[in-house]
């Protein structure tokens, strides 16, 4: 199960995720991003209330990285030390922005 909570102002989209984030959610919040990402230059992740994310979230979040380094900067807050250690081993920590 994934709550996703979106909120954006001018051109600054936050989204809040609660939940998991693996293969069956992932669509999910793919799907959101795909339209959600148009005219945004600041994209603002907050995880303070994710349990868990797969390689297919991972996927989703590199995707969206990839869109925002073309338009702007992505920031992810708030990951729990288990989510800072995937995105570690990963390698993801080199490319994404974790604070």
């Amino acid at each position: 199960m994934l709550g996703i909570n979106k909120d954006k102002v001018d051109s600054t989209l936050n989204i809040e995720l609660e939940g998991r984030l693996d293969t069956t959610t992932s669509p999910e919040l793919e799907a959101e991003l795909g339209s959600a990402l148009d005219g945004v230059t600041e994209l603002n992740f907050d995880f303070a209330k994710l349990d868990y994310i797969s390689s297919a979230g991972l996927r989703v979040l590199l995707a969206a990285q990839k869109t925002m380094n073309k338009q702007g900067s992505m920031v992810i807050r708030n990951a729990s030390d288990e989510i800072r250690e995937i995105f570690d081993v990963t390698g993801f920590s080199d490319i994404l922005t974790i604070e």
